[in-house]
């Protein structure tokens, strides 16, 4: 687990929502308190949480609470303590179960993503152009983009020859890649 802490303050009008990176699983884990802060319209999030992982699992069978990751997040006080964490898929749905007008944009906006998901599974040159015009908005060059581009599709080969030569765990992959690097 790489310990970079971190915070994401433009989200749900300035509120602040801890997240620490696992590098592992190269994923973020957010605050579920923080969140919960964020959306519902409560004085005391730990308690809401308490209540709604409850209702989540007696009355929806939800797996979401024992999905929660302790992880040590720095505190208002600023020391390090334990926090119910999700990662972002967990995030994502615990924002789904809670009841409030501030995650309604959220939802919308998930069902967005799903639907242009759904529809890059159909006709996947979308997918591309999206990749493409998110490059150009950062300010990358065409030949850049062509470039790195090239270079994904030239990964996806050599992994396959190392796959039909037998390579089979990431960590193989991983050391592979570092001996071409060097």
């Amino acid at each position: 687990m790489d310990s970079k802490l971190q915070t994401i303050t433009n989200l749900f009008e300035g509120k602040t929502i801890r997240s620490i990176w696992d590098s592992e699983k190269e994923d973020y884990y957010f605050s579920v308190v923080d969140v919960i802060s964020a959306l519902a319209e409560t004085k005391d999030a730990s308690d809401y949480w308490t209540t709604l992982k409850r209702r989540l699992t007696k009355e929806e069978g939800s797996e979401l609470p024992t999905i929660c990751r302790k992880l040590k997040m720095k505190a208002q006080d600023g020391k390090l303590r334990e926090t119910d964490t999700l990662d972002t898929e967990g995030i994502f749905r615990l924002i789904e179960s809670v009841p409030s007008p501030k995650a309604e944009p959220f939802k919308l906006w998930l069902a967005n993503l799903g639907n242009e998901r759904i529809n890059e599974v159909f006709d996947p040159e979308i997918a591309i152009n999206r990749a493409v015009n998110y490059y150009r908005k950062k300010g990358y060059t065409d030949e850049w983009i062509k470039k790195r581009l090239l270079g994904i599709v030239n990964r996806f080969k050599l992994n396959n020859i190392w796959k039909d030569g037998g390579i089979e765990k990431p960590i193989e992959y991983a050391m592979l890649t570092n001996e071409i690097y060097k």
